[in-house]
């Protein structure tokens, strides 16, 4: 059927999204994260040192929701907020040594889930999915695509 959206690339996208980040949940909640922990968490693992302000932006959660997230971490001695060299009003947001047992388990979670995801695909159809969704992405991020398909 033409219309099903089964076949939309769209849906399709989103399903599987929807399906593995659930799964991640589910494995996360095992060992005592929630979902808000663990973005949290896996996004400084990549972007060290990053402001409150923009990691609220780009978990799109408002800040206030974010400061009470990063008070329960920082309690839990599994971040750090550091005064930024730049803007005395600014922290900086870092993982401590405490967290790595917990970094390693997402890591061998999100390692899990995604042979789950990709069971039965060879390993140059993963390369080639990952190297589509990087352009996808990019495309995304240009704003000049932004801007164009805005106005479709």
């Amino acid at each position: 059927m033409k219309n099903d959206p089964n076949q939309s690339l769209g849906f399709i996208m989103n399903d599987v999204t929807r399906m593995i980040r659930r799964e991640f949940d589910r494995r996360a909640q095992e060992i005592g994260l929630t979902r808000a922990q663990w973005t949290v968490l896996a996004n400084l693992l990549f972007r060290q040192g990053l402001r409150q302000n923009e990691l609220a932006d780009i978990l799109e959660v408002q800040p206030i929701t974010l400061a009470r997230l990063l008070d329960k971490l920082e309690a839990d001695g599994w971040v750090e907020r550091r005064p930024d060299p730049t803007d005395r009003r600014a922290k900086q947001l870092f993982l401590t040594e405490k967290v790595n047992p917990v970094i390693t388990r997402m890591r061998d979670i999100g390692k899990g889930v995604i042979a789950k995801a990709t069971d039965g695909m060879p390993q140059s159809e993963q390369d080639q999915l990952k190297a589509w969704l990087l352009q996808m992405r990019a495309n995304m991020c240009n704003k000049s695509v932004l801007k164009a398909t805005d106005n479709a």
